[in-house]
């Protein structure tokens, strides 16, 4: 193989990734900006100056020792993220990169598809290993450097001269259509991953800032509550029959006397990002990743009071840091959900043996939360087992670009049908403790989920681009017998129909167990008039 230099090397793997691993952002662009004679100039400088941005970013950070690392680990990941964005058309932004680094094995292995490994293969491996066996030519280090600033300085000008030849298109392409932005691989997943460390990590030991010390129950009547929080997964509201969806998919909770709330919204559009802000004290617009990890939630407050007991049970990929200080068992692994098959363990299965964990705590208020794996995407169909599928025929793969639409929204309403099965159960399970105990089921999914509109998939996008799929969350809720003339249901009918957001559980939840702190705010307590 004929030796090149490293300027060389760099410039053919960035004319490489804007050729093979961009479709997602061209096909974008070109439905803002149709190819056309008025467009054509626009379009090749845009090309141009990704190349070029390329080669600027490149030329800093790949000398001798780091040139083949960086650009190898680069065209792995880039073929895995072209693969997600040309398929799913997501967006690796930071909320996604922290969403793929908590997504445990069994998860993981629910996205791999032979288009992904033949992405991996094609567009990953065999350029990687071009530049593994590559010969460089190294030359002295004062050649090298002045090389380099040649090409920088080229690089800089190639994108100033291309941004004042076009600037007319330039102005409206950065102020008007930001979104497109985030389709350019891989210049964008890497500045999302330098956000995630920032967003992430302090500069220091972690100090997680204690709240509601002053948290405590007072209670006229000295009856206990037990209260069963279910989180969702990817559930969206309007695949819900109880709001309207033409499709009987919740034919038993239509007769279990329930609250539903059409008009419920999420604080993100993934679990990484929900289920966090959702038990936070902050509200929507108040919080950060950072806030959350660093700053106890009402989990915390209603342990302070040293009158709940709380147990979470998991059987999705885990309690995104909420439960970290209150009892956690993992319902995802046979050994301890006894309804598992065929490498899926069903969320019915963290039922069994709560009775255990209410005799042990006789005498307290009880919490428990059950997280759902729920509708789980991209493999639906695994989500239910074989007698819920009423909905036929079903996409039975998670490559869901070989499914049509009908076929996937078959599988995910499935799936709808089966969490309407568990909900069930659990309010039944309930009914058992009516006399013993205020009772009450609260249900509220982290986010919704994409099926294909607009060639949209899945979950993740940026929230103020997400379709109102992704952010309308089915929610409701269920009262025993002396919980709902405690909480006033029939009022609270009267205004289901409002909006509401996850920042409202907080409060809701010190609400139903009349936990008195500072931190409790009756305007944002779902069960109270004054919301």
């Amino acid at each position: 193989m004929k030796k090149i230099t490293q300027t060389q090397l760099i410039i053919y793997v960035s004319i490489f990734f804007i050729l093979f691993d961009n479709y997602s952002f061209f096909h974008n662009v070109l439905q803002v900006y149709p190819l056309n004679w008025h467009n054509i100039g626009f379009l090749i400088s845009l090309a141009v100056i990704l190349v070029f941005f390329m080669i600027f970013l490149l030329s800093l950070v790949c000398y001798k020792y780091t040139l083949k690392p960086i650009l190898i680990t680069l065209l792995l990941v880039s073929s895995l993220t072209n693969y997600f964005m040309n398929s799913y058309h997501v967006v690796i932004d930071a909320s996604m990169i922290r969403n793929t680094l908590q997504t445990n094995m069994h998860e993981s292995l629910d996205l791999v598809t032979l288009k992904q490994v033949l992405y991996f293969v094609f567009l990953g491996l065999l350029p990687s290993y071009f530049v593994y066996k590559a010969k460089i030519a190294y030359r002295p280090f004062k050649q090298e450097f002045f090389a380099r600033l040649k090409l920088i300085g080229l690089s800089l000008a190639v994108i100033v001269a291309s941004f004042f030849l076009f600037s007319k298109f330039y102005t409206s392409f950065v102020r008007e259509h930001k979104p497109l932005r985030y389709s350019i691989n891989p210049a964008y997943w890497m500045y999302s991953i330098g956000k995630y460390i920032n967003l992430t990590f302090n500069s220091g030991p972690l100090v997680v800032k204690p709240i509601g010390l002053d948290a405590k129950i007072v209670n006229d009547d000295n009856r206990k509550k037990l209260v069963i929080m279910v989180v969702g997964e990817a559930a969206r509201a309007d695949h819900f029959s109880l709001n309207g969806y033409k499709r009987e998919t919740n034919p038993l909770l239509a007769q279990d006397d329930i609250v539903d709330f059409p008009n419920f919204y999420s604080c993100g559009t993934s679990t990484a990002a929900s289920v966090p802000c959702m038990f936070a004290k902050y509200g929507k617009s108040d919080y950060s990743y950072k806030k959350g990890i660093s700053t106890e939630n009402v989990l915390d407050v209603l342990k302070h009071t040293n009158d709940v007991a709380i147990l979470w049970r998991d059987n999705n990929s885990d309690s995104k840091g909420v439960a970290l200080r209150v009892p956690y068992e993992d319902y995802k692994i046979p050994k301890n959900n006894t309804v598992c098959a065929d490498g899926e363990c069903r969320d019915v299965g963290m039922l069994v043996g709560l009775d255990k964990f209410i005799q042990k705590n006789k005498g307290k208020n009880i919490l428990i939360v059950l997280h759902q794996m729920g509708n789980h995407g991209p493999a639906y169909y695994k989500r239910y087992p074989k007698a819920f599928e009423k909905f036929t025929p079903t996409c039975k793969t998670n490559q869901l670009e070989n499914c049509t639409q009908q076929e996937i929204t078959n599988a995910y309403d499935n799936a709808i049908l089966y969490t309407d099965y568990f909900l069930d159960k659990t309010i039944n399970f309930l009914k058992k403790y009516e006399n013993k105990y205020d009772t009450a089921m609260i249900y509220m999914s982290d986010h919704g989920e994409s099926l294909g509109e607009g060639g949209v998939y899945l979950h993740g996008l940026p929230y103020f681009m997400a379709p109102d799929a992704q952010v309308h969350i089915g929610a409701l809720m269920w009262f025993g017998k002396n919980m709902a003339k405690k909480v006033d249901e029939d009022a609270l009918r009267k205004r289901k129909d409002e909006k509401y957001t996850q920042d409202d559980l907080f409060h809701t939840l010190l609400g139903i167990f009349d936990v008195h702190t500072k931190e409790y705010n009756k305007k944002l307590d779902i069960l109270k008039d004054e919301h």
